[in-house]
């Protein structure tokens, strides 16, 4: 009934999910190769987590 109330708990993961591609994206422009396969493993973390949480909560 109060559902409006509650926080959404991914925002915050998501958040720190769309700064970790966009500092891989501006890595990639710039060369650094390695910097940008380590930011977008970090992102991919950060998205499974995401899914798991979503997940929870629909079932």
């Amino acid at each position: 009934m109060f559902s409006i109330f509650k926080s959404d708990p991914t925002k915050k993961l998501k958040k720190q999910h769309a700064v970790k591609l966009e500092k891989a994206m501006h890595a990639q422009r710039n060369g650094d190769i390695k910097s940008y396969s380590q930011l977008t493993y970090e992102a991919e973390e950060i998205y499974t987590k995401i899914l798991a949480i979503e997940g929870k909560n629909e079932g």
